[in-house]
């Protein structure tokens, strides 16, 4: 849960969390998504489980007794800042075999799908959970999307921090990466200008595989590579309320159109992932938009 601080000093829970975030936003664009981590029983789980099923999303995993994971965020000139409470939380409480069982489970039935995996989950010693379930995942057929989103300022160790993330690097099929994250990843200054040949340097470090590959640089805009086609895009003008979770729902966006339409031009799916993460910024909090509200925006972009 996002608890959001406000101009008086009072915090305001707003439903949030990457991964959490993420599959919102893919669902609310169309795609079919199950979210697999544990909702607390308490009353922010349910409030968030509740915010789950609102927008179609499937939940699979018992929840757990243990309490919601809560992130503290502050707003400076619209940029968030972030302190994370997460120890013995619901989100954790999971086993690699019980979620591989209901990959296995859902593969069987409808066949492989997309695993997303990112954000603190990469943080050590909850990285090498991570890695048992995306190579049982692998094993079984999956596709693995990973959104690297570090949170550097809570890391105990950022060596072995940056160092699990690239081992995760390795089993990654799609990925996504900010301009922060180069730079904790060791790139000095990213920029727009530069996503060619960081998407050459970051695909080294992936799975030989790995086709499809977003950077995203704030305020400058985003690009995004699938196979040998690539495109940069400036940002979309937006009334800024904040960015909280505008890169969640450019990632959950970008997903969603690959698993619905494997063929997508490029074109087309940054321009609604580019959209959509500006209708968020519009909105206080992580609000992903529905595909109709980013279709509408969109258009009337084209036509200014």
């Amino acid at each position: 849960m996002d608890c959001v601080m406000q101009a008086d000093g009072r915090f305001i829970p707003l439903a949030g969390g990457s991964p959490y975030n993420m599959a919102r936003a893919a669902c609310l664009r169309g795609a079919s998504v199950r979210y697999l981590n544990p909702l607390s029983t308490d009353m922010f789980g349910r409030a968030l489980a509740a915010q789950l099923l609102a927008d179609g999303v499937y939940l699979d995993t018992p929840n757990s007794r243990a309490p919601t994971s809560l992130a503290m965020v502050q707003i400076e000139d619209g940029h968030p800042s972030y302190s994370f409470y997460r120890q013995g939380v619901a989100d954790r409480d999971y086993t690699v075999d019980a979620l591989a069982h209901i990959l296995r489970t859902h593969g069987a039935t409808h066949g492989p799908g997309i695993l997303n995996v990112g954000s603190l989950f990469l943080m050590p010693p909850e990285n090498q959970k991570v890695l048992a379930l995306v190579q049982a995942a692998q094993a079984l057929g999956w596709t693995i999307s990973m959104d690297i989103n570090m949170r550097p300022q809570v890391a105990r160790d950022l060596p072995a921090y940056v160092a699990g993330v690239k081992t995760l690097m390795a089993q990654t099929d799609w990925l996504k990466a900010s301009d922060e994250d180069l730079q904790v990843l060791g790139w000095a200054a990213p920029a727009l200008a530069d996503a060619p040949a960081l998407v050459q340097a970051l695909r080294s470090q992936c799975a030989p595989q790995a086709s499809h590959i977003a950077l995203t640089f704030g305020a400058q805009g985003a690009y995004l590579q699938v196979g040998e086609r690539g495109m940069a895009m400036a940002a979309p003008r937006v009334t800024v309320v904040d960015t909280v979770g505008a890169g969640d729902t450019f990632w959950g966006n970008c997903v969603a159109d690959w698993a619905m339409h494997p063929q997508a031009e490029v074109q087309s799916t940054l321009d609604l992932a580019m959209h959509a993460a500006a209708i968020n910024c519009g909105r206080s909090g992580c609000q992903p938009p529905t595909l109709q509200e980013t279709l509408a925006l969109s258009a009337a972009a084209a036509e200014a």
